[in-house]
């Protein structure tokens, strides 16, 4: 049985080999592209589990290929291959509606973990109960607890919490987090985000100062952990 179906979008020869050649050994069916027109022909189609998608692509670029496969309705996790330092690249690449992103030159086994942990998420039912270290999130009771009790939260810290635990392990841009709990209020910037950020780590970090649910990604955003 398939592990699921990968299509990389990559126009390195050297790297797109060897993306291929390790998720074929973990018994991944394996789909490439070495341009981006290609890859957004294949992409649209539908059939892959995950996209992996380099940025800087001939024909078509990567931020093109995302926009057009969301406005298309497709929610296959989309990992993006980046160069460092395009900490705004990244940031495009997420509010087009990309999920997470390493860095190049990046550890294959991370990227294979980060794929696993998409993909097994993808195949489960989404659930109205969150569990995180010791807490419980009810998203219908509209509840966090912790041992039982009752965790006392602001309507702010619950929906942002709420938003990260629907979304546990994506990369997530400040712009898309504002948007998504504070809606067109123009009363807010990105740094409301990281002061609720702070509020709402205080309330479930053991160390706020170094978290491990509510991690950050430096120039980027946040990214929720379960710490499992």
């Amino acid at each position: 049985m398939s592990a699921g179906r990968i299509l990389i979008i990559e126009d390195e020869p050297a790297l797109m080999r060897g993306l291929k050649d390790a998720f074929e050994d973990r018994g991944f069916d394996v789909v490439c592209a070495e341009d981006g027109a290609r890859g957004l022909t294949l992409a649209v189609e539908g059939r892959a589990d995950l996209i992996l998608l380099d940025i800087m692509l001939p024909k078509v670029n990567g931020y093109e290929i995302c926009r057009v496969v969301r406005k298309q309705g497709l929610d296959m996790p989309i990992i993006m291959l980046t160069a460092k330092g395009q900490e705004e690249d990244i940031v495009l690449g997420l509010n087009l509606g990309a999920d997470d992103y390493v860095t190049k030159p990046f550890k294959l086994g991370e990227l294979i973990a980060r794929t696993n942990a998409f993909l097994r998420r993808r195949r489960t039912p989404p659930a109205q109960v969150v569990r995180f270290g010791e807490f419980e999130l009810n998203l219908t009771a509209y509840v966090l607890l912790r041992g039982g009790q009752e965790v006392d939260l602001t309507a702010k810290e619950f929906a942002l919490l709420a938003f990260f635990a629907t979304r546990v392990g994506r990369a997530l841009a400040r712009n898309d987090i504002l948007n998504a709990v504070w809606g067109n209020s123009v009363t807010v910037t990105p740094r409301s985000v990281d002061r609720c950020v702070t509020t709402l780590r205080a309330k479930i970090e053991a160390n706020p100062r170094e978290p491990v649910f509510i991690q950050t990604i430096r120039d980027v955003g946040y990214r929720f952990e379960t710490g499992a």
